[in-house]
């Protein structure tokens, strides 16, 4: 008897994993396959606001880098290269203390440089204060629609009408004309380097799921990749200006992922909106490496729009109770079902329900493991 019950304990044990973004499950569980499936359609649902957060950090991060080049290069200006000795320079060093600048919506501390002039007759030192440095402090150079103008790919001349606002701040808060310069300096270097950033390779990583949907920045619509790697971190891949339902926006995003090194020579798993050509162009590029889950949300969103109020109840439960089937062919079969009853009440809704009916059972269909 005890012998029994130590061996059903340690096949209960062996089913146990700790799976990304769920915790610690029975793979046994016969709710998983559901469970999983709504953690992804979770995740989609929750895109737009993941890409704009790494796409901002992304950004910040650059814009740090370029604006201690800018603050650097203006020291050097007024004080000459730095260990050099010049008897006639007019202005020193004078170390370095606490400061703060706005980059990206957020107020962040930083080393900021200080600069003294020579001593006068009257031995007196006084400081110089540094346009680069005060225009980062009182100006948002990194606010959200600047960044989108820079990541949609914008023209010279475009950069400019985005950037007309911070010049009339800059304009209000100082002298205006060498802030200014500092500002377009500024913009000109980031958008150089965050095109870099869009263009970088991926090879580097294994990644498992990448997830694809259009979404909005500071008024501009896109369509970017959210990639997640082996230890279930999420990473802005790409990001294009358009629409999902434009073939050759998405067919130039997804290309661009592969050409810059996503393999999906062992699979990899793509979660997207309902959009026709996104999926083609899914297919077009990867082919039978990619496996293509429907996101359940927007598929139950799309269904119900046709329906009455009073129709919508039932046909959530039923969708629902479809996708909380762990049998893949069971629950095709139940959705299917149900479209052949949506075709009395609403054409519309069951054409929805058919399209792309399939990938909606993708996740139940892939079986579960912790790579999840």
């Amino acid at each position: 008897m005890k012998k029994e019950a130590s061996h059903t304990k340690s096949a209960s044990t062996s089913t146990l994993r700790l799976v990304p973004e769920i915790g610690l499950v029975d793979l046994g569980d016969p709710s998983l396959p559901e469970r999983l499936a709504g953690k992804v359609s979770e995740q989609l649902e929750a895109f737009a606001a993941q890409m704009r957060h790494g796409l901002l950090a992304a950004s910040v991060a650059v814009g740090l880098d370029v604006m201690g080049e800018l603050i650097d290069a203006e020291v050097t200006e007024i004080a000459g290269p730095k260990g050099c000795h010049d008897p006639n320079r007019a202005a020193n060093r004078h170390g370095t203390e606490d400061g703060k600048v706005t980059l990206g919506g957020r107020r962040i501390p930083v080393r900021r440089p200080r600069v003294r002039t020579v001593a006068d007759d009257d031995g007196v030192e006084r400081e110089v204060h540094l346009e680069s440095y005060d225009t980062f402090a009182s100006v948002d150079l990194l606010a959200d629609h600047m960044v989108a103008s820079m990541l949609a790919g914008l023209s010279g001349r475009r950069y400019e009408r985005a950037l007309e606002p911070v010049g009339e701040t800059i304009a209000t808060a100082a002298s205006g004309t060498s802030q200014s310069s500092v500002s377009r300096r500024f913009i000109t270097a980031t958008a150089e380097r965050l095109a870099e950033f869009r263009s970088r390779p991926l090879d580097d990583q294994r990644w498992l799921i990448c997830f694809v949907d259009g979404f909005d920045f500071a008024g501009h619509v896109m369509v970017g990749a959210l990639g997640v790697t082996a230890d279930g971190t999420k990473v802005p891949l790409g990001v294009v200006e358009g629409s999902t339902e434009n073939a050759s926006v998405v067919r130039h995003l997804i290309a661009g992922l592969r050409d810059r090194g996503v393999d999906a020579s062992e699979g990899i798993l793509f979660v997207l909106d309902g959009a026709k050509a996104l999926s083609k162009a899914v297919r077009d590029v990867f082919g039978d490496h990619a496996v293509i889950a429907r996101c359940r949300a927007h598929k139950e969103r799309n269904i119900v729009d046709h329906l009455p109020e009073a129709e919508r109840p039932w046909v959530r439960r039923k969708l629902r109770a479809a996708w909380a089937n762990p049998n893949a062919n069971e629950a095709e079969a139940a959705l299917r079902a149900l479209a052949g009853q949506l075709e009395r009440v609403n054409p519309d809704a069951a054409a929805s329900l058919r399209e792309g009916l399939a990938e909606t059972v993708t996740v139940t269909r892939l079986g579960v493991t912790g790579t999840l």
